[in-house]
């Protein structure tokens, strides 16, 4: 029996800002033996997006304890001669497999990266600016003026980790857990006579004599209240919920408790946090035989737990005895639980754009405010130092129904209209 362990961070917070959309050029082409060259003012380039993708190679969170802000690259600006900017490069953020992403501020769940390969996309790349020759006509020949690129989406991030692990060892405090898998592995998780001893999971790889492997995780001890949040309670069940398999570990010694009884009350947790979880499957590791008053309670705890089908496994974790035989039956079962559908194709998951409906209000004596996400891509996508670009958006403003929202709320020449950061004396 060997194998290897790790520090578990399970969770993050992180800042992602995609890239801003590169501006667009103002130019007009001047040429030799060209009389009238027109507007060829190129495009800017789109933002680059930002990913967060599960990667088989990582298997905690702790790197973002160093470095939580990421940053995708700018697009390029354009240039004469109708010439685009380039594309601002992507960046993908590896987090291990079983990754939570949340939207921090709202708690909305952006995807559940379940399978190595996964990814999601967290934040968008601004759009590209347009160049002048974009805005040319057949009334407006020679456009003054060039759309700047959207900021990029920027936003908390808050990344839980659900656990990956083949078996997962739960009990009650102190009965046992850590040091069943220090024996069967190569982790050395912190060992003593006293409750929560084990304050975060544990990671081992397990490896049995004839060659197979799994992962086991001790998750920290639960008490009777877990599923309700008493001793961290859902900071360690969440992590019950990916594994194929679970060993409880049940302390024959405990002086004045009833082993059978402690079965219960751990199983009750999980049916309170989520039914689901009372459905894995389960082999008990009555522990501490090495001790007299266990090997007094073995028979009756064994006849307890006949009825339910639970397979005992009688066992000293600190002498070693009966651990092996343990092993091998967990590692045929996580073979028998392991799915057929596991080498399925990573999946790319693609949010909606958010849309916040248009939404226009008095803030106060002669003041207004407009809000709404295509209004205000609009106003960042002007140059608002160009009258002339600032004058070509007011038809867009009429179609999109903020100047007749205005008008009903009663606004008249000279007021302040308040669309996201900017400001604007209203003119009808």
């Amino acid at each position: 029996m060997s194998g290897s362990g790790s520090i578990l961070v399970d969770e993050a917070k992180i800042f992602v800002q995609a890239g801003d959309g590169g501006n667009g050029a103002t130019s007009f082409r001047r040429e030799k033996h060209v009389p009238r060259g027109g507007p060829d003012g190129g495009d800017g380039g789109p933002g680059g997006d930002l990913w967060v993708r599960a990667d088989a190679k990582v298997r905690t969170l702790i790197d973002f304890l160093r470095r939580s802000h990421f940053r995708a690259e700018r697009g390029g600006h354009g240039a004469g001669a109708n010439k685009t900017g380039r594309r601002g490069a992507d960046v993908y953020i590896a987090v291990p497999p079983g990754t939570v992403a949340y939207d921090a501020n709202s708690g909305v769940q952006f995807a559940d990266l379940a399978r190595a390969g996964d990814a999601c996309l967290v934040a968008r790349g601004g759009r590209s600016g347009r160049g002048n020759a974009r805005f040319a006509t057949a009334v407006r020949q020679a456009p003054r003026f060039a759309e700047r690129g959207e900021p990029g989406e920027r936003r908390w991030l808050r990344l839980e980790l659900k656990l990956l692990a083949d078996v997962g060892i739960i009990g009650l405090p102190n009965a046992g857990k850590s040091t069943l898998l220090s024996r069967i592995s190569a982790a050395r998780p912190k060992i003593a006579d006293y409750p929560f001893t084990t304050l975060a999971p544990n990671l081992g790889v397990v490896r049995t004599p004839e060659g197979r492997s799994f992962v086991a995780a001790d998750l920290p001890g639960l008490v009777e209240g877990a599923h309700a949040g008493r001793g961290r309670g859902h900071d360690f069940l969440r992590h019950i919920e990916r594994t194929r398999l679970l060993v409880h570990v049940v302390d024959l010694a405990a002086e004045g408790r009833d082993p059978a009884a402690d079965f219960h009350v751990v199983n009750q947790e999980l049916r309170a946090y989520a039914t689901d979880l009372t459905r894995l499957p389960q082999v008990v590791a009555a522990n501490k035989l090495d001790l007299p008053a266990a090997a007094a309670r073995l028979q009756a705890f064994a006849r307890d737990l006949a009825g339910a089908g639970i397979e005992v496994f009688p066992l000293s974790a600190v002498a070693g005895e009966g651990v092996e035989r343990l092993l091998r039956r967990c590692a045929d079962l996580v073979e028998e639980l392991t799915p057929a559908e596991e080498n399925v194709e990573p999946r790319v998951i693609i949010p909606p754009r958010e849309s916040e409906p248009l939404n226009v209000h008095k803030v106060g004596d002669g003041v207004y405010a407009v809000a709404g996400s295509a209004v205000e891509r609009l106003v960042a996508r002007t140059d608002l130092e160009s009258e002339e670009a600032v004058g070509s958006i007011q038809g867009a403003l009429e179609r999109m129904g903020v100047v007749p929202r205005l008008r009903e709320l009663g606004a008249k020449d000279g007021d302040k209209v308040l669309i996201g950061e900017r400001q604007f004396d209203f003119m009808d």
